[in-house]
């Protein structure tokens, strides 16, 4: 039988089921996706009951194998998400979802008692008001639902609530509270004075550290089951336990995000102007971050630019970078496409495509979208020494992207990894106390190392 730990790493698409061996190699993977339901207003949320059910169905069927001997288990999800339990365990309300809108009274109300905002957003470090800053969620719980709210024992952030139902130990932990939740005050390292006014420090767990594990007799078996931790935090984990030098990490997805874990400012004065929110390493220190809707502006464009030229649809994966087409259309640059999801000074009022062909139109759009991304990473290094930058996700494939990324930052070392395990492996690291070299990336992640095209 294989030692090996256990994961799950919960996404809003995909549920995914991993199994690592000692030196962090992928031995077994399980993936599934549940259609979402509703909560009582109608808005699309988790399937929380269909989830725990396989996630004890598959935990069930890799204890009983032959195969594997499984000797911990960690839980890595998405954030901005809480449950809340009463005296008893049980749920009391659905996980709602992070896009589900509030009413601007809840919002206007709590700021006239803990504003200005700006004052506030700066504290804690996030970028705007909402149910994607999930303390929030607790406030207007109590202005909309008290006779809900009176039950809550605890609240729970999901990664810590999956952990609960294999421990029944209610915790708290720090990259859960500090992915802008409005939460964690970054100026005094402590939850904001909002939290315990309103007394919601006597629902919110204790705080753990994210390396944190309860050693437990699981139905006959010694398993070291861990905290759980928020997936970018995770994600980053593996770069910050194997390189030693100052880095900056591009995430990419439908969300671009710009990670920056070794800033001495991780608080901004103008985060309203710009998309800065803050997440916190497992240790408790902030980490500078932007955020830009990049994946999700691509597909829309993308698929506008091949019904215009009539290409197939996957056309544009088969699109290489042409030093010629880049050169031609940067010696007259001008923006030409307008965003559906992106704000930009500098969009024209309507798209212009004065191209003949998909290729350069493409072009064009990269060029475009790199250079909104290359603010992005700008704004977060700041005026701070940082050489290197890795990219993972998505666009780390994305053959125009990494081109005009490394001839726009020619004197950065640019890497990209293949880090579809990212927050997976990131969680089983952080209930390890083994050490990393600079070779982990390499053969766990599949780097590569980038070089700027020469200019003609």
């Amino acid at each position: 039988m294989i030692n090996v730990t256990a994961i799950f790493d919960i996404g809003k698409t995909n549920k995914k089921f991993f199994l690592f061996d000692k030196d962090y190699k992928e031995v077994y993977k399980e993936y599934i996706q549940f259609d979402e339901i509703k909560d009582e207003d109608g808005h699309p949320t988790e399937n929380l009951t269909e989830l725990l059910n396989w996630l004890k169905t598959v935990f069930e069927k890799i204890l009983t194998s032959k195969a594997f001997n499984v000797t911990a288990i960690n839980f890595s999800t998405y954030g901005a998400s809480l449950v809340h339990i009463n005296k008893n365990g049980e749920v009391l309300t659905p996980l709602y979802n992070y896009t589900k809108p509030i009413k601007k009274e809840i919002v206007n109300s709590f700021l006239e008692k803990y504003g200005p905002k700006e004052t506030f957003l700066k504290a804690t470090g996030c970028y705007n008001l909402n149910l994607l800053n999930s303390g929030l969620q607790l406030y207007w719980l109590k202005q909309t639902k008290p006779e809900i709210f009176k039950e809550i024992k605890y609240t729970l952030h999901f990664p810590q609530y999956l952990s609960y139902v294999f421990t029944g130990i209610p915790l708290s932990e720090y990259t859960s509270i500090g992915c802008h939740t409005a939460l964690w005050d970054y100026t005094k390292k402590d939850y904001h004075d909002w939290v315990y006014k309103e007394k919601l420090d006597t629902i919110l767990p204790t705080i753990v550290s994210t390396e944190t594990s309860i050693n437990m007799n699981y139905n006959g078996r010694r398993i070291k089951i861990g905290v759980g931790i928020h997936d970018s935090s995770s994600a980053l984990l593996p770069y910050i336990r194997s390189i030693k030098k100052k880095f900056v990490l591009i995430s990419t997805g439908t969300w671009s995000i710009t990670l920056n874990p070794f800033t001495e400012q991780p608080l901004v004065d103008d985060n309203q102007e710009k998309d800065f929110i803050n997440y916190m390493r497992i240790n408790g220190k902030p980490v500078k971050a932007t955020r830009l809707f990049l994946g999700n502006e691509y597909k829309i464009q993308i698929n506008k630019l091949h019904k215009h030229f009539g290409v197939p649809e996957n056309y544009h994966r088969e699109v290489k970078f042409n030093s010629e087409i880049f050169t031609k259309i940067n010696k007259d640059f001008k923006h030409m496409f307008k965003w559906e999801s992106l704000n930009e000074s500098q969009m024209p009022p309507k798209t212009t495509i004065p191209y003949t062909n998909f290729d350069e139109a493409y072009h064009q759009l990269m060029l475009e979208l790199v250079l909104l991304q290359i603010k992005s990473i700008e704004d977060v290094i700041g005026n701070e020494e940082i050489k290197k930058l890795y990219v993972d996700g998505g666009f780390s494939d994305n053959d125009l992207y990494i081109n005009l990324l490394s001839h726009f930052f020619r004197n950065t070392k640019l890497r990209t990894t293949n880090a579809s395990l990212g927050s997976a492996l990131g969680a089983a690291l952080s209930i390890s106390d083994k050490k990393l070299n600079s070779k982990f990336l390499k053969k766990n992640y599949s780097l590569k190392k980038h070089v700027p095209f020469i200019i003609s």
